[in-house]
């Protein structure tokens, strides 16, 4: 059904991840301490709190939030053993010649804006800084095979949108 009256839901949408963040011990400071960290060879006189309003723009765009919230119920879903097989155990696993998460979080979130972000997004897939090291091995073995790279194209669109505000 196609509601014409219906209201998009954009403030339940951000708050539906940050409480997933939360429920993962990830805080949108962590993800700006990444944003802060690639690009304060960059930006001269970058500060946290740049990064941190940067993430915080990232994460109000309804584009970001769509794909976040998919790839973040997709590994709830994993995480309860909810998911058909073949899919459950190809997320469980975060295998390596799966792909989808990576092509929702670079797509979908950092190529959005622009080139420098999926450059960004490419980067720290691969160096895994701060907190995206920690959920990409996550020592509870709970499933964020979408969350990782989330959390990654995030820092990156936001290290794109400081960098194109300081060219």
């Amino acid at each position: 059904m196609n509601d014409p009256k219906f209201k998009y839901p954009d403030q339940a949408s951000f708050d539906f991840v940050i409480n997933y963040f939360k429920s993962k011990n990830v805080s949108t400071k962590d993800i700006a301490k990444i944003t802060y960290q690639i690009q304060q060879a960059y930006v001269p006189g970058i500060t946290l709190a740049e990064a941190q309003e940067a993430v915080l723009d990232v994460l109000h765009k309804r584009e970001v939030l769509n794909n976040a919230m998919v790839g973040l119920a997709l590994d709830r879903l994993a995480d309860q053993h909810q998911l058909p097989e073949p899919l459950q155990s190809i997320i469980a696993n975060d295998s390596g010649v799966f792909g989808v998460d990576e092509l929702l979080a670079e797509e979908g979130i950092s190529g959005i804006y622009g080139k420098i972000a999926s450059t960004n997004f490419g980067y720290l897939d691969k160096e895994k800084h701060g907190i995206i090291k920690k959920l990409d091995r996550p020592a509870d073995g709970s499933i964020n095979t979408f969350l990782d790279d989330i959390v990654a194209a995030i820092a990156a669109a936001a290290g794109a949108k400081i960098a194109h505000a300081h060219a």
